[in-house]
């Protein structure tokens, strides 16, 4: 007899939810090439971290006195 019979069901467990969790990141991966498709190439010579800010003073936000 085992020591743990319930083990085998366990690590079954742990296996399917392995495999989820690797199925789920895999298609989030899919999701990322398939944004970066869309977005086309960068102009060259714009940094993408930067893009679209505009610098000097920032509006103010509503709660600040």
């Amino acid at each position: 007899m085992s020591k743990n019979p319930g083990a085998t069901f366990a690590k079954r467990a742990r296996e399917r939810a392995r495999q989820e969790k690797q199925q789920a990141k895999a298609a989030e991966r899919a999701q990322r090439r398939a944004e970066k498709k869309e977005r086309g190439p960068l102009t060259p010579g714009e940094d993408p971290d930067i893009a679209g800010i505009v610098p000097g003073p920032q509006p103010r936000q509503e709660g600040d006195a």
